[in-house]
């Protein structure tokens, strides 16, 4: 179903933030000198929003944290030097106190903080009476009722110009991604928030600095409104996230050769052709990673008869599944002769690779 925001444009004083936004700066703020320094070179090159990690949840204890309350100075003089709008990422009711204090033009929830409802709804609490712009990460899982709930809950509070950032989401599975896009998400949430914009993190989808401009382009493609890019004037000295962050020169050349085929916010379609046939893209292929996974275990499986001298043929087993996966098609709403035909297939290969994998354990006997 569609969700009904009360949603102003995302803009910020004197600025209409028209496609593609860009956000930029380093990972963490980790000294004056490094944040000013960067932030001259990004201003140098056009860049309207300036960003910087001040308080950094990290997965285990002992990493960087960022330099907390210290830092926010630091992002007042690049406001007030470069003139550029400065925004940074808030976890807690006094993140955002210290943040408004200061002056930061706009926030971010990150995905850690996402995933707790509790955490943004003191969040929200901390905003109410604001007018200040707020992006909402999507969780580290791929949930996305929880993203939308997160959103609606800042909503509540009187924000009215609220982005989502699509960050990618943790997998146990190993892929190229540090976080896996899994775009059909952030596209559904299109669907159902029309008028919510969407800026794609590539820096922690890719998780290298090398994959940030394919990321990019594949989010333009989709017609999001814009990119947040963690930009570092000496990327391999960075106290966080080193790989994933490209220097000033490099993004300029990432955003130089963007191709940027959509309109402006509030001028698109609601859903596009192209975005429903990339959607169906991006299914088949996780549909194809998922019968590679599948297969995989087959072969296991045809290892383990072999080595327990195991007919591979199990026609109970058979039976057993067909009429399983005839259940799951009629609640999944699918035909289920068309299902069975799938998976007579599927075991059909299963098969095959149980016998040429016990051919080759007899070979070597």
């Amino acid at each position: 179903m569609d969700h009904k925001l009360d949603l102003l444009p995302l803009e910020l004083p004197g600025l209409k933030l028209e496609r593609p936004i860009l956000i930029a700066g380093p990972c963490s703020a980790e000294t004056e000198e490094q944040v000013l320094e960067t932030a001259r070179l990004l201003s140098a090159q056009g860049v309207k929003i300036f960003r910087a990690g001040i308080w950094k949840p990290r997965t285990r204890p002992g990493a960087f944290e960022g330099v907390g309350t210290l830092g926010l100075p630091w992002l007042k003089k690049v406001k007030e030097e470069t003139g550029m709008f400065i925004s940074v990422e808030v976890a807690t009711a006094h993140h955002v106190y210290e943040a408004l204090k200061f002056g930061v033009d706009m926030l971010w929830i990150g995905a850690r903080t996402t995933a707790n409802p509790f955490a943004v709804q003191e969040v929200a609490d901390a905003l109410a009476g604001s007018d200040v712009p707020v992006l909402v990460k999507n969780p580290v899982n791929p949930d996305l009722d929880l993203w939308i709930g997160a959103i609606e809950r800042v909503n509540r509070a009187g924000i009215k110009r609220i982005g989502a950032i699509h960050r990618g989401f943790s997998t146990y599975d190993k892929t190229e991604f540090r976080n896996n896009p899994e775009w059909q998400i952030p596209i559904e949430l299109r669907r159902r928030v029309p008028n919510l914009p969407i800026i794609t993190d590539p820096s922690h989808i890719s998780g290298k600095s090398e994959m940030i401009a394919d990321v990019s382009q594949e989010a333009m493609d989709l017609n999001f409104d814009g990119l947040i890019i963690e930009s570092h004037i000496c990327p391999e000295k960075a106290w966080s996230d080193a790989s994933q962050q490209v220097t000033p020169d490099h993004l300029s050349d990432i955003m130089g050769n963007l191709v940027v085929r959509q309109s402006a916010i509030g001028d698109r379609p609601r859903v596009t052709l192209d975005e429903l046939r990339k959607k169906i893209d991006l299914l088949d292929k996780q549909l194809l990673e998922t019968l590679s996974s599948r297969m995989k275990i087959s072969e296991a499986i045809g290892k383990y008869k072999f080595d327990n001298n195991i007919t591979i043929l199990q026609t109970r087993r058979y039976d057993e599944i067909m009429n399983k996966r005839k259940e799951q098609a009629e609640e999944s709403k699918l035909n289920p002769e068309f299902v069975i035909r799938v998976f007579e297939h599927v075991h059909e290969e299963s098969i095959n690779r149980q016998n040429k994998i016990m051919n080759k354990e007899l070979a070597k006997d």
